[in-house]
């Protein structure tokens, strides 16, 4: 895990989140819904206090985290000679 991403807001922008940003024992996955506040940074726009979304009661909008999780599989995988089902 890299500790870093990014989520998409409603606007269509994407915001920065490092994982000390997230809720204590969160751990975000790709494609997961979050509700998270948007500040401006030295370096752009970012997310703060990042936490699972907990369906219609959260007063953030959701959004969906991205992490380069692809990039890190890639680099990980080793062809085992086996075939997967």
């Amino acid at each position: 895990m890299k500790g870093f991403g990014f989520v998409t807001g409603e606007d269509g922008k994407d915001y920065f989140v490092h994982q000390s940003d997230v809720a204590e024992g969160t751990l975000l996955r790709e494609n997961d819904s979050v509700s998270f506040t948007p500040a401006q940074s030295d370096r752009g726009m970012k997310a703060e206090k990042v936490s699972l979304a907990q369906g219609d009661n959260s007063e953030d909008s959701e959004e969906e985290f991205e992490d380069n999780a692809d990039e890190d599989a890639e680099e990980g995988e080793e062809d085992s000679g086996e075939e997967e089902e």
